[in-house]
């Protein structure tokens, strides 16, 4: 059709990462939240910088020096707050101010200009590759296996670590997996949403989904569901605005978030008069018989 979005091939690859980044971010994202990790999520996204910065100095794949900093410093994290007695919140600290220094430092010794940093720093789903879908989606069915075959493990680590140890012996060991896993999901999606919006996007969708639902399976479902909603909208308003497309994802998150969190309330706010309704009914018929 003619001006039809979709006469273009790479809106057909953005609408199709925006699949897999919505499956590995509601994953992900609901593990996130549920343990209160936002704050050790935002260290790995900033940690691996780093990575990006040694990729443009050594001349391979940012993704991949991504990649491995972003792994090295969640399991960084988890042995120094385990092993080493150290503050879960102090050795984020240390690792995110760490990878941007490195990131920085290698970025401004690389010669010449590096044009798709900007990229990497606010995402940009429009220039989504084949190579990109293809580690989207590898990860998505990594996850999708990794979540279905431990789910009852995972789900007392989110909730509840001390019952978990009386379930299962290995949940440092879980742990170790569940934080690597989150760092490699992480990586893949900056190229969605950039390092600087990336944590908005692994945690809003299971904000969105908390709002009407407590219930771990559920929450992931629906995370999903409105985080491809979010991304699916934010990227088509973004080609037609002609404004930075991992911005727009995030705005039309939030805004989700916000209509959603105004909806209910105004919902159990109608259920709460219509109970104190019937319950004054009820009061009234019970004084009018005693008379």
């Amino acid at each position: 059709m003619e001006g039809s979005i979709f006469q273009y091939d790479f809106i057909i690859k953005g609408l199709l990462g925006a699949v897999f980044a919505s499956i590995t971010a509601g994953l992900a994202g609901t593990y996130i939240v549920s343990r209160r990790m936002v704050f050790l999520s935002g260290g790995i996204t900033h940690a691996s910088f780093g990575g990006i910065g040694i990729g443009y100095f050594a001349g391979f794949n940012p993704v991949v020096g991504a990649a491995i900093f972003g792994i090295l410093s969640a399991l960084g994290v988890e042995y120094m707050s385990i092993k080493q007695k150290i503050r879960e919140d102090s050795a984020i600290g240390i690792l995110w101010a760490f990878g941007m220094a490195i990131g920085i430092i290698f970025i401004y010794l690389t010669p010449g200009y590096s044009p798709n940093l900007m990229s990497y720093l606010f995402g940009s789903i429009l220039t989504v590759t084949n190579a990109d879908i293809i580690a989207l989606g590898i990860m998505s069915v990594i996850l999708i296996l990794y979540f279905s075959i431990f789910y009852r493990t995972i789900l007392y680590i989110s909730y509840d670590e001390s019952f978990a140890r009386t379930y299962s012996p290995y949940v440092n060991t879980f742990k170790y997996i569940t934080t690597a896993l989150i760092a490699l999901t992480i990586v893949l999606n900056i190229r969605m949403a950039g390092v600087i919006l990336v944590l908005s996007l692994l945690t809003i969708p299971p904000n969105i989904a908390m709002i009407f639902t407590r219930v771990y399976s559920r929450i992931i479902v629906w995370s999903i569901l409105s985080g491809f909603v979010g991304i699916a909208a934010g990227y088509v308003i973004s080609y037609y605005a002609g404004i930075p497309v991992g911005a727009t994802i995030i705005f039309t998150l939030v805004l989700i978030w916000a209509i959603v969190k105004i909806i209910y309330q105004m919902i159990r706010s109608g259920k709460k008069d219509a109970r104190r309704t019937t319950q004054d009914v009820e009061d009234k018929s019970l004084i009018t018989n005693d008379k």
